[in-house]
């Protein structure tokens, strides 16, 4: 995934971005950056790895060098950002969030046409946001070359460019998929990707952006350069998983939704007869706690954490690149509550199942410390396809998808004709799939959300928010 954040100021804001990016580091594990424009020493950016340490720890020794009125940040998890370029429409900074499906075919189509080159990375692979600002410079300003980019490449692309005149340009993604938002205080403006990121810095949101929407932004103001597009198709995934709870998109708290899902998931239970003397309703740290919470109010069983993540040194299960070791980590981390698992009936709530390693791993380690029952209800409906936009998950294939395995053990490629009916839990094939996956984690029940439900506890017209992750729907 990865996030950004920019500020322009009559003031210093290096400390702005550099917390403000910070605030992102939930979104990724691999690299971070930032870049600063001043007047009088014009552009200074740096980049470091954080698959080791955190963001802060790589960046707090080399913040008194660094000086500027203008400035935009990154946390990526694919490459190195910002990226510095000089070209025919201007030098500038450039950081981008999302995925180019035809990043292949782009740069051979640009390598025949210019006679030009690309930075080759390891393994040979171009940096996706050197792509990016190819092809904004195949026009003659900014908001063409941006307009250009984003009817061009297949996939997703948020763009922030810092230029050579302190300005900050903000183009979001052509369908809207992830956020921007843009917040003021008394001397200037940011642009973020969470809110929250900019409100604890003392900004208040005035603008969210509209889906392809480019806009720029001035230590006075901000103006929009190019309007709008009318389709909308926000990712779904920013309230269930990665979005941080104190965040809004599209005027949808992250944690109200939550706990409203977890509501409708009780209601869900209780419809179909489901009964169980539990004695305590748990969330999967960290973003199933909230859905656990709306659940445990609705069926009114006390709320318990049962087992705490120890993140001081470990603050997220995925760092390891080795999936082996990120499945250790996320073992490691996990330190039972004894008095409140042993002996007792638990309900947990997991914001999603994906290929379910990990959640077999706790329920075994759930079981080991004495659980009598483990039940597990899924805060969003199956899985069936590998995001395509925004690389939230690192499977390979869609068969790394523990319901698309088990489609392909119950039907073989039959079963890939009825992706629906299995999506659904009021269908047979759905109860089957449900029956399946239960027994292969070891657990007493197992549910999903299903897809109309998590629109309604999102809040916005179907039409606009993107499920493609859990029906294959663009």
């Amino acid at each position: 995934m990865g996030g950004y954040f920019g500020s322009v100021s009559s003031r210093d804001v290096v400390m702005d971005v550099f917390y403000g990016t910070d605030y992102h580091s939930h979104l990724g594990t691999r690299r971070g950056g930032m870049a600063f424009f001043d007047n009088e020493t014009g552009f200074k950016r740096e980049i470091h790895n954080i698959e080791g340490s955190p963001f802060r720890t790589k960046f707090e020794s080399s913040l008194g060098q660094m000086a500027g009125n203008s400035g935009i940040g990154c946390i990526s998890d694919t490459d190195p950002m910002p990226l510095l370029i000089h070209s025919n429409i201007g030098t500038y900074a450039i950081v981008f969030v999302g995925r180019i499906n035809n990043q292949d075919s782009l740069i051979q189509q640009y390598l025949a046409f210019s006679g030009g080159h690309f930075e080759a990375l390891s393994g040979g692979r171009v940096n996706s946001t050197e792509l990016i600002a190819s092809l904004i410079d195949q026009k003659s300003d900014f908001v063409d070359g941006l307009k250009f980019m984003q009817d061009t490449i297949e996939g997703s692309a948020s763009v922030l460019i810092l230029k050579e005149d302190g300005n900050i340009i903000a183009a979001r993604d052509k369908l809207g998929r992830t956020p921007m938002l843009i917040g003021k205080d008394e001397e200037g403006y940011s642009v973020s990707f969470e809110s929250f990121a900019y409100e604890k810095l003392g900004y208040e949101t005035v603008y969210e952006l509209g889906p392809g929407e480019i806009v720029e932004i001035t230590p006075k103001d901000y103006k929009t350069l190019s309007k709008a597009r009318d389709k909308k198709c926000i990712c779904a995934f920013l309230w269930t998983y990665y979005g941080y709870p104190n965040s809004t998109y599209e005027g949808v708290n992250v944690e109200e939704m939550r706990n409203r899902n977890g509501r409708l998931m009780a209601q869900w239970d209780k419809e179909c007869g489901r009964s169980f003397d539990l004695d305590y309703v748990c969330g999967v740290p960290d973003s199933g706690i909230a859905h656990a919470i709306g659940y445990s109010n609705e069926c009114a069983v006390d709320y318990a954490r049962s087992f705490i993540k120890y993140t001081p040194t470990w603050p997220r299960s995925f760092m390891p690149v080795n999936q082996k070791e990120r499945n250790r980590v996320a073992k490691m981390k996990l330190v039972p509550v004894h008095n409140l698992i042993g002996g007792k009936k638990l309900l947990f709530v997991d914001d999603s199942i994906v290929r379910g390693t990990q959640l077999r791993e706790t329920v075994e380690f759930l079981y080991d410390n004495g659980a009598e029952e483990v039940h597990m209800r899924s805060a969003c409906p199956p899985i069936m396809y590998g995001c395509k936009y925004l690389n939230f998950s690192r499977q390979t294939s869609d068969m790394d998808l523990i319901a698309r395995k088990t489609i392909i053990e119950l039907e073989g490629e039959e079963g890939e004709k009825h992706i629906d009916e299995y999506s659904d839990c009021r269908t047979e094939r759905g109860q089957k799939l449900r029956q399946c996956i239960c027994e292969k984690l070891h657990l007493d029940s197992l549910e999903y959300q299903n897809v109309d439900k998590i629109i309604e506890a999102i809040g916005l017209d179907e039409s606009s928010i993107c499920t493609y992750c859990w029906n294959g729907k663009e």
